[in-house]
């Protein structure tokens, strides 16, 4: 703790622009008490300029937000979801993934899915904006079993929704678990069947898809995320956080103690790199496919040139002819029938 309040204040000169966005991301920020939030935000507010009205997101697993936490600051005991509202927090993240015990179990998640459930009707009390998470392609997940977490989803009546198909991480019991034979493969076309159907019930029921993975009800959008997509400058603070100011990219050592030690000592500990034109060509045309507006032809050209505009109309000129990318006012987008495989058909429009 003291050591990120510590590189927070080491760097307040980086960004300069006024924050936007306030993100506590993974590992799991909603193990922290309310006093520790309440630090970092307090160290946030005193050192950065910070819009009258930022998105403040807490990424949270279900189980830690149905905790009763005691505010050394406030003497009283209050639920851990009253305690965030009073600090400012106004958006949660939620990572439910499913309302499935067995996949729940299957994925060696602490919570399970009575958690899931009560943890959202009880944040509803507290948050208007709420995201969740959910994973499709798990080994043995049906599609009705899919379609229920879906309906589930939109039963509690949630804003945004961030859905992810399952990868297998390496050294995780779950890839154990494959190799062995104890659990099936992951399969691609049932995974693409998931999410086919995922933007088929998120559009009738109004979300709108503006990111691969995201889709929100208006007015719900993440402006944390949607700044990515948009290569805004960003600050990542902790171990093995990742920041990025346009030019360059940085990222802190993963070690903890490394961390703190050379934090302590006054020395940011990260490494940097500087991002070249093709770098940041291919960047936009990997994150631009994968929203809903697509990858601006005149953005190229005032950005990168004639020469990378060519290129890329050399390279995508297989891809619309056979729908799979459509060019619509200047804007190149990728096709409905395309969609889970976007990264793929970025990759094939790159700068190399």
């Amino acid at each position: 703790m003291q050591a990120i309040c510590e590189e927070l204040r080491m760097r307040k000169d980086e960004l300069n622009v006024t924050v936007e966005t306030i993100y506590f991301g993974g590992g799991t920020p909603s193990l922290l008490s309310s006093d520790e939030l309440r630090q970092i935000l307090e160290t946030v507010y005193s050192n950065y300029t910070i819009s009258k009205n930022p998105e403040i997101t807490l990424e949270a697993n279900p189980d830690d937000l149905l905790d009763v936490s005691l505010s050394m600051v406030e003497d009283l005991k209050t639920t851990k979801l009253q305690s965030l509202k009073n600090l400012g927090i106004n958006r949660l993240s939620i990572g439910v993934q499913s309302f499935f015990e067995e996949d729940l179990t299957l994925m060696n998640r602490a919570h399970n899915a009575l958690e899931a459930l009560s943890c959202i009707k009880e944040a509803k009390k507290y948050f208007e904006n709420i995201s969740i998470d959910l994973i499709y392609g798990i080994p043995g997940m049906s599609t009705e079993r899919w379609m229920k977490n879906l309906e589930i989803a939109l039963e509690l009546d949630v804003p945004h929704l961030s859905c992810y198909a399952l990868t297998i991480e390496p050294k995780t019991a779950l890839k154990k678990f494959i190799e062995k034979g104890i659990v099936p493969p992951i399969d691609e076309e049932v995974a693409q069947q998931h999410f086919e159907i995922l933007l088929e019930v998120t559009e009738n029921a109004g979300y709108d898809n503006y990111e691969f993975s995201n889709f929100g009800r208006p007015g719900f959008h993440s402006r944390n995320n949607t700044a990515y997509w948009e290569e805004q400058p960003y600050l990542g603070i902790g171990p093995s956080a990742h920041s990025y100011d346009v030019d360059s990219r940085s990222w802190n050592v993963e070690n903890n103690t490394r961390y703190i030690k050379s934090i302590m000592a006054g020395e940011l500990p990260s490494e940097s790199e500087v991002l070249s034109k093709e770098n940041k060509y291919n960047e936009y045309i990997m994150t631009g496919l994968r929203t809903k507006k697509g990858v601006s032809l005149k953005k190229i050209e005032e950005d990168f040139g004639m020469e990378f505009l060519e290129y890329l109309m050399e390279q995508a000129f297989k891809p619309l002819r056979d729908e799979i990318l459509i060019l619509e006012n200047e804007n190149l987008r990728i096709s409905k029938k395309a969609k889970f495989v976007v990264d793929g058909i970025a990759s094939d429009l790159f700068w190399v």
